[in-house]
């Protein structure tokens, strides 16, 4: 019997088969009759049908393992090969395992009100103020549910609107001028994801990020859709993206109210949709505040200080 296994196409790959093949030869070692040929995410595997189930079966184990917790090693393979490896329940917390097999949590009482909502609604708002981690688990969640297959797709997506800088006037084409303003969601990504398989799945376009005007007219299907810095879209912009929720799909939107950009004669989409659909079925709100932020301490004292009223200088 011959019989091709695909790889999860969120499993690094180098990783999995280890530094000079050593993780691969390991498996192999213990089905000694079967023939195997591991290239990138394809492993052929040859032998009697009964001994093929069994490498297959000891492949999925390791891949499961390596896909959760983000490593795997020689050791760990003759563990699960074994039955000896003690498998303790996750914690409640728990979103993903990221690169390097770093545990990304729900750090917060609020960022764990947005786990436990993503479950149960399609459409959540995490409003708050900076460095609360709102986008940081927007970002988790949608990793989370590309690695199990919930979804084929993340799209990620900023208004571009200037904090103080003119696009005209910062140097390169449209794509060097919009980046910047959406690097925050690359770092969030580069912790959940290796870097080659990140770039694989933004080139085949798996993993999308865009500013908001490239959504308009496109419909989300099979997707987590996140959009952040809301604040600094215009209510026909928040209302054209929301309305681009398609089947199967989940959306989060983020934003912080007291940091907004618009000019001052403009009302911010974000504030207006809060206020009209708080109480709207399949609808969470979740209002971070100065205890979620998960920064420097002193970003939380700088917050609070911003929010205190001031005394006018003489």
């Amino acid at each position: 019997m011959e019989k091709l296994i695909e790889l999860n196409d969120l499993l690094d790959t180098a990783l999995f088969y280890g530094t000079n093949n050593l993780n691969m030869m390991c498996l192999k070692a213990q089905f000694p009759s079967v023939r195997v040929v591991a290239r990138g995410p394809t492993v052929k595997v040859s032998g009697a049908d009964k001994e093929t189930a069994r490498f297959e079966e000891a492949l999925r184990l390791c891949e499961h393992y390596c896909l959760q917790t983000g490593q795997l090693s020689e050791k760990t393979i003759l563990q699960l090969i074994h039955g000896e490896m003690k498998t303790e329940a996750p914690a409640g917390n728990l979103i993903l395992y990221g690169v390097h097999g770093k545990a990304v949590t729900a750090r917060s009482g609020h960022q764990q009100q947005l786990l436990e909502s993503y479950s149960r609604t399609d459409l959540m708002f995490a409003v708050g103020p900076a460095g609360s981690g709102k986008t940081y688990t927007a970002i988790a969640l949608a990793v989370r549910a590309l690695k199990n297959k919930e979804v084929r797709r993340i799209i990620l997506s900023r208004p571009a609107v200037e904090a103080g800088e003119k696009l005209g006037f910062l140097p390169g084409d449209m794509r060097d001028k919009i980046d910047p303003y959406l690097q925050p969601l690359y770092d969030a990504l580069q912790d959940m994801i290796p870097a080659s398989k990140l770039n694989e799945f933004m080139e085949r376009g798996t993993i999308q990020i865009a500013p908001l005007a490239f959504m308009r007219g496109r419909t989300l299907s099979d997707a987590v859709v996140i959009l952040d810095e809301a604040q600094n879209t215009t209510i026909p912009q928040i209302k054209m993206f929301l309305t681009r929720l398609g089947i199967n799909s989940k959306m989060i939107v983020t934003g912080d109210l007291t940091q907004i950009d618009l000019p001052p004669s403009q009302r911010s989409g974000l504030a207006d949709a809060v206020e009209r659909l708080a109480d709207t079925q399949g609808i969470a709100v979740i209002r971070f505040d100065d205890k979620d932020i998960v920064r420097h301490p002193l970003v939380g004292r700088i917050v609070k200080a911003y929010q205190s009223p001031t005394t006018p200088q003489d």
